[in-house]
């Protein structure tokens, strides 16, 4: 089907809200319990990658209910709206701690919540991208589709990251570090009102017109032609690997702002220069793609990152910022995010590949199972990511409470956002470059296959 451009808009904007939630949650909820409220950094990355991974393993199975769903409002809407609205209320309420919940009734208040935002942000999220394959061909269309979503979601992502260190301290009317509870909590609540007006505007203005209609397998055939699709398992290994990489430096760079360049004011000039530039290269994507293959694109993005990471490790190593000034850690994070913004889009595009190739692979068309992978596979770096970064703290002895921090703790935190992250890309790297084969000749023929394979069951009817 053709999309017009309020369709796009629509779609765009529903991505932008999704994302605010959900990076408010994977930057912060480590800094709020730990620094914020005290809680054991170890404690918190070891629960929160349990919720991940208990939370993550539901979502192929949230993928068959989207895909055995026939209401009158679609097969995805219902559930992006539902999930939508459960999803803001358990977004403030992570952040919202009753003062009179200490010690071993927070632990319990995290445990709970955090996995009932986690479940109500499946219940929303695998629909949600699920509609581009369903609602896009093969080729330009979807490609356009894919780079205006993300492009929105990074803006969306760049919000919270860039403006909650400066609006919390307003909202809390203090700028010490104790009271930012209270900016935490109303900030939340802006956040989660945005979320919900924005998924109410897609769901309002993007059809579901032309959604393939599918059989209503068992839920051991439906995982039998998911794992039998071995490109979207060679996506997802490369998703897990490369949001790992992400993910980490996303959880510790507040911390070095923090306590290693002496002020966590200017993490929002830092992030803000990184999602700008991880947006422009999201939006120049599409125009990249028109000189440069898909799968050459995507190792351009790693080599990118890995060239951001080797040069912030150098920063480090040297202290350059403390003799020429804290900015100078723009440059390379600029770098990551800008090879980032490449590869956020085509391992979108990658996917929704994936399941065009299942589509004639094992003749049944899977976009909610397979993108449900996407999700699970995006939980599971995020709860990775945070147990590194949550036991590394411990390990590295840095304290939240201290006036200053050792010499060991400082260069263990410069290793914690370099090293691990370099490794997972380098690791994407190799299983990408040995497995995938969806090559932009082969979904020509894929797309050829496909639409002749629609005009027989046509002719045939």
């Amino acid at each position: 089907m053709e999309l017009k451009a309020k369709n796009k808009a629509a779609f765009g904007l529903g991505a932008f809200g999704k994302d605010i939630v959900y990076m408010l949650v994977n930057s912060y909820l480590l800094y709020y319990y730990n620094v914020v409220l005290g809680m054991s950094s170890a404690f918190i990355g070891t629960l929160l990658m349990a919720a991940r991974i208990f939370d993550a393993v539901n979502d192929p199975f949230m993928g068959i209910v989207v895909a055995k769903t026939k209401t009158r409002w679609g097969r995805f809407r219902p559930w992006i709206f539902s999930g939508t609205v459960l999803n803001a209320v358990m977004i403030y309420a992570l952040f919202a701690v009753p003062t009179s919940i200490e010690n071993h009734g927070m632990k319990i208040w995290l445990a709970v919540v955090y996995i009932a935002w986690g479940i109500s942000y499946t219940l929303m999220d695998i629909p949600f991208w699920s509609m581009i394959p369903a609602i896009t061909s093969p080729g330009k269309d979807r490609e356009q589709l894919s780079s205006l979503a993300r492009s929105c979601a990074g803006i969306g992502a760049a919000l919270p990251t860039v403006l909650t260190m400066v609006i919390v301290p307003v909202l809390s009317g203090s700028s010490v570090v104790a009271d930012y509870r209270i900016g935490f909590k109303w900030w939340s609540l802006i956040v989660a009102i945005v979320f919900i007006i924005s998924e109410v505007v897609f769901c309002i203005f993007v059809p579901e017109k032309n959604v393939v209609e599918m059989e209503s397998p068992s839920i051991g055939q439906m995982f039998s032609s998911l794992f039998r699709n071995d490109q979207a398992l060679t996506v997802v290994g490369a998703v897990i690997l490369v949001y790992t990489a992400l993910n980490l430096v996303g959880n510790l760079i507040l911390y070095f702002f923090q306590f290693d360049i002496g002020n966590e004011k200017f993490y929002s000039v830092f992030v803000g220069a990184c999602f700008i530039t991880q947006v422009i290269t999201m939006m120049l994507v599409p125009m990249i793609r028109n000189s440069v293959k898909k799968i050459k694109l995507f190792r351009i993005g790693i080599l990118v990152q890995v060239i951001g990471f080797g040069i912030l490790l150098v920063f480090a190593l040297t202290e350059i910022y403390h003799h020429a000034g804290w900015w100078l850690i723009c440059i390379p994070g600029m770098i990551v995010y800008a090879g980032y913004g490449i590869l956020n889009v085509m391992l979108t595009i990658f996917l929704s590949d994936s399941v065009d190739y299942g589509e004639v692979k094992n003749k049944s068309r899977e976009e909610s199972v397979v993108f449900s992978m996407q999700t699970f596979t995006v939980k599971l770096a995020s709860g990775i990511a945070i147990f590194v970064a949550g036991v590394g703290i411990d390990l590295i002895k840095l304290d939240a409470d201290a006036e200053k921090q050792s010499l060991s703790a400082l260069r263990g935190l410069r290793f914690l956002i370099s090293v691990p992250s370099v490794l997972c890309l380098i690791a994407a790297l190799v299983l990408f470059t040995k497995c995938y084969k969806l090559s932009d000749e082969k979904m020509d023929e894929i797309a050829k296959q496909l639409k002749q394979e629609k005009n027989n069951n046509s002719n045939s009817q």
